[in-house]
């Protein structure tokens, strides 16, 4: 098993092994996994020339991620604990499942997939609540090679569609419904939209979850979950994968419409996932950990199922809300199973600050020994209630920065060893060679400094490509800065080298922690039949972080569209993206600031929506500089001149 790190000096020295010698560093944590043929070679790797990005770790290596999860685990922890799912309505049973029972139903699973012609390297598309089978599908796909692609259940018909268009993936597993709080929500009628234009699926698998009685069925499409199960045996040999084989495809929003599929490969991710799951929540056997997450997300992925699974962890799923049935239901579950770790988004911490003290000041939360955060930098404020409140000072916060690409943690304290300092990510893992570098690709050297966020050397958990279209990985993570990956996150640097996340450089917005990028949300906008042109921009939301603003250019309207148009273009968004991407505010506008070559100086439309004109910068260059003076005076927010 991977060992922790337990000192501040161990760090240190682990963190400077790890960059004199990452070879020798990865293969030593590599070596206490479970390989059918080791490797070759530890890392083969260039992020310039032909064909790159062209990265491979654990050259020829043969495993299985699945066997490192159960047969690995078995002997030891047969009948502990793997998931305790905790239902959205609290009056519903939660369901435990024992690392022996998970595995005989991923087996079984796995074995029924194989029955309807799913092989290696087929792609299966998953949009399902989330329930204990979303896991069980998940992990089923990786047991015979299959590369599974989770879509979040918030997503729309449209996104759906778009994601399993792109994998060609040949089966979707689905449910009747799903619960969020009070909502019931249809994912069969969602998911039956999708498929209109889905051709490459050949068989949806659909989980009985909210007992609908009018689910629409497709004769031959179509089978429920327990049906493909009935009679399916549990007995299922582990397929044999190469190190580089893909595991999973999601997607990640770009800063163009489409979005991307981050590609993950077997080995890397399996060392990195455990590896860092293990060392940032300081996690020991018999502690419970909870990961307040949606599987749909990479969160969920690496820190619910993967890393803490792989680590012969208990892992908490939850298929609720935070405010759900009323403000203390985090709370409720943290003393109900003794939580150890709690690890959620500031979103969610901003929300419950807004519920007011009483909520966490009547429940006990002695158990916990390490808060979490992902998704988005923490404000201080949030980090200081959540530290003084929630973890009633005692608790370390590891505020957490990585990305879908990443494919788990890169810069964070480790708890209880790293010292802290609200709203900083600290200091990189061990491994991660992080790099702050000017517009011009210089690097900014030394403490005291603010640049562009990149990484100058490798690691195991990166992504490998963009599924179907390799260049353009190349040309959005790789290409403005020779021999670096761009996160596309602008940081700063402090005396004492801790790293201060402060933000996208690109036009994409972190919603919730969630990255939506602005031509996806445009592209929405646009479809509605009243709007000529949209552009959307983020600005500063107390809740969100960054709630999103939109200009939209109408044709004429009436009295009676003028009172409806903010609504139907919202629900617009909702058809073609999902709730997640609705605009916040939207100012209907009669143009937008352009240059003489057409393009929309979004910098202003920024500085407008974050209510500050004392400095828009040279606006000579429009093509009708008058534009901007209407808009400030249209204004959905208080604009400082």
């Amino acid at each position: 098993m991977v060992n922790k790190i337990t000192s501040l000096a161990e760090y240190f020295q682990k963190y400077n092994e790890s960059v004199a010698n990452p070879e020798g560093f990865w293969a030593n944590i590599a070596e206490s996994h479970y390989w059918h043929k080791k490797w070759d070679k530890v890392l083969d790797w260039n992020f310039e020339g032909e064909g790159a990005p062209d990265v491979k770790w654990f050259v020829n290596g043969k495993l299985n991620i699945t066997e490192n999860i159960f047969e690995r685990n078995m002997f030891m922890r047969k009948d502990q604990v793997a998931i305790i799912w905790e239902p959205n309505d609290p009056k519903e049973p939660e369901v435990r499942l024992t690392y022996g029972e998970l595995f005989e139903k991923v087996k079984q699973f796995a074995n029924a997939l194989k029955k309807l012609g799913i092989e290696k390297g087929d792609r299966v598309a998953i949009y399902l609540p989330m329930v204990p089978e979303l896991a069980i599908a998940m992990l089923a796909c990786a047991r015979i090679g299959a590369i599974h692609s989770i879509v979040f259940a918030g997503f729309s018909a449209s996104a759906l569609a778009d994601r399993i268009i792109d994998a060609e993936a040949k089966l979707l597993i689905t449910s009747d419904g799903g619960f969020r709080g009070a909502k019931s929500i249809h994912l069969k009628n969602i998911a039956d939209e999708a498929l209109e234009s889905c051709p490459s699926v050949k068989n949806t698998i659909v989980l009985h979850r909210t007992n609908e009685d009018h689910v629409h069925w497709v004769e031959g499409r179509d089978i429920w979950w327990h049906d493909a199960i009935k009679g399916v045996s549990t007995e299922n040999k582990a397929e044999v994968m190469d190190a580089e084989d893909m595991l999973f495809i999601l997607y990640t929003s770009g800063s163009t419409g489409k979005p991307k599929g981050v590609v993950h490969t077997t080995a890397g991710y399996m060392l990195y996932a455990e590896y860092t799951f293990k060392n940032v929540f300081q996690y020991s056997d018999g502690d419970t950990y909870w990961c307040t997450a949606d599987i749909g997300w990479v969160t969920g992925h690496s820190y619910i199922v993967y890393g803490p699974l792989l680590s012969g962890a208990t892992s908490i799923m939850f298929e609720g809300v935070p405010t759900w049935p009323d403000a203390g239901r985090f709370w409720d579950i943290v003393d109900k199973y003794k939580v150890n770790q709690f690890y959620t988004a500031p979103t969610a911490i901003r929300a419950l600050v807004a519920q007011g003290d009483q909520w966490v000041k009547s429940h006990d939360l002695s158990s916990l020994k390490v808060l979490g955060t992902v998704g988005e930098p923490i404000n201080e404020e949030a980090w200081r209630w959540y530290h003084d409140l929630v973890g009633k000072g005692r608790c370390p916060i590891v505020d957490t920065w990585w990305q879908t690409e990443t494919g788990g943690i890169m810069i964070t304290p480790l708890a209880g060893i790293t010292p802290t300092k609200p709203s900083l990510a600290t200091l990189p893992l061990p491994g991660i060679q992080p790099i702050l570098v000017d517009p011009e690709g210089n690097e900014l050297k030394g403490n005291g400094v603010e640049g562009i966020l990149c990484i100058k050397f490798p690691w195991p958990g990166m992504l490998r490509t963009t599924y179907g279209d390799h260049q353009r990985c190349y040309t959005t993570y790789f290409a403005a800065y020779k021999g670096l990956y761009l996160t596309g996150d602008g940081a700063k640097r402090d005396e004492e080298g801790y790293y201060r996340i402060i933000g996208r450089i690109d036009d994409v917005i972190n919603v919730s922690g969630h990255r939506i990028g602005t031509a996806e949300v445009e592209d929405a906008i646009n479809q509605h039949h009243k709007v000529v042109e949209s552009a959307v921009v983020g600005y500063p939301h107390e809740i969100k972080g960054s709630g999103i603003y939109a200009y939209v250019i109408c044709e004429d309207l009436s009295d009676k569209e003028q009172a409806t148009i903010e609504d139907e273009i919202r629900a617009t968004v909702t058809k073609f993206i999902g709730p997640i991407a609705k605009p916040d505010k939207i100012q209907i506008v009669s143009g937008l600031p352009k240059t003489r070559s057409g393009k929309i100086m979004r910098r202003i439309l920024r500085k407008i929506g974050e209510g500050d004109a004392t400095n828009l910068g040279d606006t000579s260059t429009l093509l009708d500089p008058g534009v901007v003076e209407d808009i400030i005076s249209g204004a959905k927010v208080e604009v400082k001149r």
